[in-house]
């Protein structure tokens, strides 16, 4: 698909130490999202706290890593969990998306994990994947577990500032990754089972406008993953199982596609010192890659 794309190769950043690649023991993860296979770990999640740190997940052993500039890996959370996604709050608190436990929090100085939600009132999480705040401090997270085109009943959720906790779509097959446009107006969602990215319009009453389909994807094994967005609104999408970081225009063209290393891009982050320059998690090597544009995006 998009065959006349400009295509380059994602460069090596940082690699997983072997230390740290043991077979995991998260039997249930594995079994569920591996099929069983031998894993080593399963890194997601690349963000920057507000001292520019960048911190990413290995999601079937409950850990969280910071990354040096010198590429180093800092071991700063270990915990009975499955870390998916990780979003940092106004206050410095880093929030995480918690496959299994739900809605966490971790304090970056104390590293203490706390739970901020574990299930909905009167409900149960179907398995947390990603989330990101806007400026006000709302949080909007997916809610993925096993949906899919067999089971479309993924959910998009917003918990306020204020603590209220609100289901904004209940019919995805598969939500995955989350950004919002620079005036936040638009929330882009990636919809892994159905190879898509959908576009879900945000009224100022916090109402949810007309959903619709924005890109559409083909090939690979599974479909888009986490998603960056720059100040332009360039819109930069992970599709793990094909190998593909995709660079698309505000209005959906496709400028670009990043080549990664392996098959499982799963995740992409902008650095905020640099604004030309993003960090990819591929999960398949258990790698950290980057790439710096040239010009403006």
């Amino acid at each position: 698909m998009f065959e006349h794309t400009h295509e380059v190769e994602a460069q090596p950043f940082a690699r997983l130490p072997d230390a740290y690649r043991g077979v995991s023991k998260n039997h249930a993860w594995v079994a569920l999202n591996r099929r069983g296979a031998p894993t080593h770990s399963f890194l997601e999640a690349p963000v920057f706290d507000e001292e520019g740190r960048l911190y990413i997940v290995d999601i079937p052993n409950g850990r969280i890593f910071r990354i040096t500039p010198s590429a180093e890996f800092d071991l700063v959370a270990e915990y009975d969990g499955d870390p998916n996604g990780l979003a940092v709050h106004p206050d410095g608190r880093i929030f995480i998306a918690d496959h299994r436990n739900g809605l966490l929090a971790m304090s970056p100085h104390t590293t203490r994990i706390e739970t901020l939600v574990s299930q909905p009132p009167g409900d149960k999480f179907k398995g947390l994947n990603d989330l990101i705040f806007d400026h006000l401090g709302n949080l909007y997270f997916t809610d993925q577990g096993q949906t899919g085109l067999q089971d479309p009943t993924g959910r998009l959720w917003r918990l306020e500032a204020d603590g209220k906790l609100e289901c904004l779509l209940d019919n995805i097959p598969s939500p995955n990754g989350l950004v919002l446009t620079a005036d936040e107006s638009i929330l882009y969602l990636a919809v892994t089972r159905e190879n898509a990215v959908w576009r879900v319009p945000l009224h100022l009453d916090g109402r949810v406008g007309r959903v619709g389909r924005y890109i559409q994807l083909s090939g690979g094994f599974a479909g888009p993953d986490g998603m960056a967005i720059s100040p332009q609104d360039s819109l930069v999408v992970c599709q793990i199982g094909a190998g593909l970081v995709w660079v698309f225009d505000r209005l959906g063209r496709p400028n670009m596609r990043i080549k990664t290393p392996g098959l499982q891009p799963t995740n992409v982050t902008i650095s905020p010192k640099d604004p030309h320059t993003i960090y990819i998690t591929e999960a398949e090597q258990g790698v950290v890659l980057r790439h710096r544009f040239n010009d403006a995006w």
